[in-house]
């Protein structure tokens, strides 16, 4: 298994649970090199970025950053077609679902070209009056289907992530998000398993994780309050020995609230990572 830590680089989603925030100034202290040497420097295999847009997405300085600090690409989010634009794969509106499939398409295809999977999260969407619950499964599936084949275009798995019920109810549980997955048979689709989202969810985190097994494509290591592992009550040894029996070999990515500074975030997630998998 392989640490990583997440960059946002939205200033939208500031207030979200993300390590390092980039600095939309130029000429702030927060540079996107910053926070890739800091991420090197702790020790860190990988960084998972949260990017505005493929358009913006900074490809070459990137590659540069990743190439002189020997470090990978975990995965790209595409929760900012949601944040900045509301964009969901459920929207009643035909012509807004179509925005969103060619948003999350278009990093697809920018995470393909670092050999990386991108994140379907809060662009999956919710219920409404409008689409019943049964409608906008349909649709996410479908959604789901075609992103699937994209990232297979590229050797990616699509990742798709089960979030809590209080911004979902589509999928909260990782069993039924996989039993989903496998009736629908979206075979280039994987869990992305969030550990705070589990807290919420699951009676038994690790015990999921063995049902779930090979379906298990990412891992979003946080503890039960959105903090570092360590800065909550959520156990990781019996989780990591659950992800080790089911032979998962990803990567852990430290998607947590920058408190109580991004630089403590990141120490506390490493070491973590460290007393509990290495």
């Amino acid at each position: 298994m392989k640490s990583a830590v997440t960059i946002c680089l939205v200033p939208e989603a500031r207030r979200g649970p993300f390590v390092f925030h980039v600095d939309p100034d130029p000429t702030g202290a927060a540079s996107l090199a910053s926070c890739v040497r800091e991420a090197a420097e702790l020790g860190f295999d990988a960084v998972e970025i949260f990017a505005a847009d493929a358009d913006s997405f900074p490809r070459q300085e990137l590659r540069g950053l990743l190439a002189a600090h020997g470090l990978g690409l975990a995965a790209v989010g595409t929760g900012a077609g949601w944040v900045k634009h509301g964009l969901s794969l459920t929207d009643a509106d035909a012509t807004k679902r179509s925005q969103a499939i060619a948003f999350i398409a278009a990093l697809i295809d920018v995470a393909g070209d670092f050999g990386a999977p991108a994140i379907i999260g809060s662009m999956q969407g919710r219920s409404s009056a409008a689409v019943p619950r049964e409608t906008a499964l349909d649709l996410l599936a479908e959604a789901l289907g075609s992103l699937g084949e994209r990232a297979a275009s590229h050797g990616q798995p699509l990742l798709y992530e089960p979030l809590n019920r209080y911004e979902t109810d589509l999928f909260n549980r990782q069993t039924e998000a996989a039993a989903f997955l496998a009736a629908r048979g979206l075979g280039h689709v994987r869990l992305l398993c969030d550990l705070f989202h589990m807290n919420i969810e699951e009676p038994d985190i690790a015990a999921t994780l063995r049902v779930v097994g090979g379906q298990v494509g990412h891992i979003h290591w946080a503890d039960s309050n959105r903090h570092a592992i360590g800065l909550g009550h959520t156990r990781p040894e019996p989780i990591v020995a659950a992800l080790r029996e089911i032979g998962f070999t990803g990567h852990l990515a430290a998607e947590v609230f920058p408190l109580p500074t991004p630089t403590a975030a990141a120490t506390a997630s490493i070491e973590s990572f460290r007393r509990s998998v290495t």
